[in-house]
């Protein structure tokens, strides 16, 4: 089941600095450039990385499709301060987007 726009565009104005990119009807998720995670199936999934881990230690691990590595799945999508700590805390641990040639 793809994601609808709808849901992505709820996401989306949760925090400002994140973006998405529609892929295969899902999005990509990004947070001031840097990927952090998707929408996938209409839930919200970012990367298990130890920043994530440590906001969101009972969280689900879902993975977002077949052979793709666990995520952790957010599930309270409405508290927008909660939102904007993780991907503040992500954003310093993940590696910067590669330049493109």
């Amino acid at each position: 089941m793809a994601s609808s726009k709808e849901y992505s565009e709820f996401v989306l104005e949760r925090c400002s600095g994140l973006s998405a990119r529609a892929m295969m009807g899902e999005y990509v998720l990004y947070y001031r450039g840097k990927v952090i995670g998707g929408i996938y199936d209409n839930r919200l999934l970012v990367k298990s990385i130890p920043a994530a881990i440590a906001l969101m230690p009972e969280a689900q691990r879902e993975l977002p499709y077949e052979g793709a590595k666990e995520m952790l799945l957010v599930e309270d999508v409405e508290d927008r301060d909660f939102l904007r700590k993780l991907f503040e805390e992500m954003y310093e641990e993940l590696p910067k987007p590669k330049k493109k040639k």
